[in-house]
């Protein structure tokens, strides 16, 4: 990597970059930076002082944004001390990152310089990969069959299905069904028959500790505000090493609460899954057994969110855990009601881990990313969900 320093840079940053084999380049003030930039082309990341020769560190940024070349190389400003003013004009000025070198040590600024250069070098990549790659259309034929099948099967299912409703409201209060948004690959207004007792969703987390399928370990859920952040441990009493976020009655670091969030979400489970949840009701039990909890999904059908067959549409707290690429490739095809996990999963009793459901999720969205779909592919998957259906387990 070729870094610019500008200014009056502390030698322990540049002593670091230049041990750990970076490529260093200096310039004096922001005129020598810029007449460096009209004979290079090289350069990938600029650490800048504010306090420069003449004009400011910022008014650099500005001077290289003006240059269609220029205004995507990373860019970080450095302050001796912080400063409240330069910190909010340095942001809202589209300044990469921000650091104060008193309390800043050359090992984080360099990983962050890399981090930043990597995360330039992907977004061209994606840029180009997006250039390239073919607009998604959803098969006719798939749609075409989606509509029919759908609207067939309420129809003749309507009179049932006004029964199960009846039963729903007479064993629990609240109403027969319930409206939750959920992430295919949009995200939209999902219908499901409603199992569980009123206030379920409040139990939620502690049963994904004792309950969740996909579970690996017991480990927290939610943001410890009370563990102190190791590196605002290492300044004085009233300097933190990030801007403070005020999240209810706590106050916290940036740097330590997305630490903390990446943590669990690294830890936990990208998928809750419930084994024997409590909460079912006898109703409840029933209509999950038989999938018919399911069947106010086939107005998701019709509407276009859904399709018969595709990859199980996910909880918004879910599908934001699926960042790598081997997970989200499953987005690639279309919400289901039904598909190879489910048919799998109810084959094999309930009993799946985490790393099978992703494969069979990102095994139907090859299909569509290779464009190898077919409607005898939909076909073979209802027909082995037909003797699926009924199981002893609720997953």
């Amino acid at each position: 990597m070729t870094i610019l320093f500008v200014g009056d840079t502390p030698r322990t940053y540049i002593t670091y970059a230049q041990d750990n084999d970076q490529n260093v380049i200096t310039a004096k003030n922001g005129l020598e930076a810029l007449s460096i930039f009209q004979v290079r082309n090289d350069i990938e990341v600029i650490i800048s002082n504010y306090n420069l020769p003449g004009h400011d560190g910022l008014f650099l940024f500005e001077k290289l944004r003006e240059n269609e070349a220029l205004k995507e190389v990373p860019f970080i400003l450095l302050t001796r001390e912080f400063n409240t003013q330069v910190f909010k004009k340095s942001f809202e000025s589209g300044v990469n990152d921000y650091f104060v070198t008193t309390s800043t040590k050359a090992q984080q600024i360099i990983e962050k310089a890399n981090a930043l250069r990597d995360s330039q070098e992907n977004n061209k990549v994606l840029n180009t990969t997006e250039q390239e790659s073919v607009i998604y259309k959803f098969p006719i034929s798939k749609r075409v069959f989606d509509i029919v099948f759908a609207s067939s099967l309420l129809l003749v299912l309507s009179p049932f299905l006004l029964l199960i409703i009846l039963a729903i409201r007479l064993e629990s209060p609240g109403k027969a069904y319930y409206v939750a948004k959920r992430v295919g690959r949009k995200t939209f207004d999902f219908y499901k028959l409603r199992s569980m007792k009123s206030g379920s969703d409040k139990l939620l987390n502690q049963l994904a500790l004792q309950k969740n399928q996909y579970q690996k370990e017991q480990t927290e859920t939610t943001i410890n505000f009370e563990r102190p952040c190791p590196k605002c441990s290492e300044l004085p009493e009233d300097q933190t090493c990030s801007p403070n976020l005020h999240i209810e009655t706590f106050t916290i670091c940036d740097y330590w609460y997305n630490y903390q969030k990446k943590e669990i979400q690294n830890k936990n489970s990208a998928f809750i899954k419930i084994i024997d949840d409590p909460r079912i009701t006898r109703i409840g039990k029933f209509i999950r057994n038989t999938s018919i909890d399911e069947l106010p999904q086939l107005l998701n059908v019709i509407k276009g969110d859904m399709s018969i067959v595709g990859n199980r549409p996910l909880p918004v707290y879910e599908a934001e855990c699926l960042t790598q690429d081997k997970l989200s490739k499953r987005f690639l095809a279309p919400a289901g009601i039904t598909g190879l996990w489910q048919v799998e999963l109810r084959g094999k009793g309930g009993d799946m881990s985490e790393e099978e459901r992703i494969q069979l999720d990102s095994s139907y969205a090859d299909y569509f990313a290779n464009n190898t779909y077919s409607l005898w592919v939909d076909i073979r998957i209802i027909l082995k969900t037909i003797p699926a259906l009924f199981q002893k387990s609720t997953v």
